[in-house]
């Protein structure tokens, strides 16, 4: 089970971006992420006419790597660690190590 999920809200620790919060995007593999408003290049793009692609300096998003996030806990408005347990009735959740809430419901 992944620590960080599509959809979820995290913050930046580390980077250039330190401090930024925003909503997981897309999921890389097991070690990066796409994070809305986060990590922005400039990318330089060729005018593709059949794809109706028009040329020019195109800002985007970036992937950001996965120890440079932390799930952002509401309750406590920072960062913050998370494990996984197993309930009573068999299933696996996430939930934060500093105050023992569930993150999945």
């Amino acid at each position: 089970m992944r620590r960080i999920k599509k959809g979820d809200e995290v913050i930046v620790i580390a980077g250039k971006d330190k401090g930024k919060r925003g909503s997981v995007l897309r999921v890389l593999g097991d070690d990066k992420f796409i994070v809305e408003n986060v990590n922005i290049v400039k990318r330089h793009t060729k005018p593709n006419p059949q794809a109706g692609v028009s040329g020019g300096i195109i800002e985007r998003e970036a992937a950001i790597q996965a120890s440079n996030v932390m799930l952002f806990n509401a309750q406590t408005k920072k960062g913050d660690r998370v494990g996984i347990r197993t309930l009573e009735d068999g299933r696996r959740v996430r939930y934060f190590k500093s105050t023992n809430e569930v993150v999945d419901i």
